[in-house]
């Protein structure tokens, strides 16, 4: 069995800190008042973050790239056949390159709608006032209605399989994104993950921040 690094620091601390602005983002929207503050800042940092996995999905480390992402749909068709041969996954498999891709195409459009949203109390997205009242309502109510549901229902989802991978395939997901490393049975590409690296990712996210802000 052989430790190969699959996850890089950047993609790391682009998942841990994604995470913990999501449930900050949880807690401030329900909290509301001045806590709406923080809200908008954290969903400043949610989509810089958005952008810059965006960038780093082509010039990351090796199985953070997007065209090592499994799923095409004959890569899914085959995982979901029972009959199907097992393969080993070092990367996302099939289902789990869905959840990833569905996951940052819905933080985007829940992030993009609050840009838009007006809560007609004290507090407006900074782009509300370029649109029509419309479009405001309707982005108001994704965001604090169906958007909202929806984010904590695919987190809820990716909660559950990785508890399912933990018990029934003996498989924790969770150490090997604090970790980086995951066990292959034969020698496997590995990501770089170095100061090199690491530099590539600070350029990534200044370029991702400047462009939010």
């Amino acid at each position: 069995m052989i430790q190969v690094r699959v996850w890089d620091w950047p993609t790391r601390l682009f998942h841990w800190t994604l995470a913990g602005l999501i449930i900050a983002l949880v807690i401030t929207g329900n909290v509301g008042g001045n806590a709406m503050v923080w809200h908008f800042r954290c969903g400043y940092g949610v989509l810089s973050l958005l952008i810059f996995r965006i960038i780093w999905g082509f010039c990351g480390g090796h199985w953070s790239l997007w065209r090592h992402l499994a799923f095409t749909p004959a890569l899914v068709w085959q995982y979901l056949r029972p009959s199907a041969p097992r393969t080993n996954f070092l990367g996302h498999n099939p289902l789990g390159s869905l959840s990833i891709l569905a996951m940052l195409a819905l933080l985007g459009l829940q992030v993009s709608t609050g840009l838009f949203s007006d809560d007609e109390i004290a507090n407006s997205g900074p782009l509300a006032r370029f649109v029509a009242e419309s479009t405001v309502s309707l982005a108001t109510r994704w965001h604090k209605g169906y958007g909202k549901t929806l984010v904590l229902l695919l987190v809820a989802i990716h909660l559950l399989a990785i508890l399912w991978y933990l018990v029934k395939k003996k498989e924790n997901l969770t150490r090997a994104m604090l970790t980086g490393n995951k066990t292959a049975e034969a020698p496997a590409p590995s990501s770089n993950d170095g100061p090199v690296n690491w530099l590539l990712a600070v350029l990534c996210l200044l370029i991702s921040g400047g462009l939010v802000f």
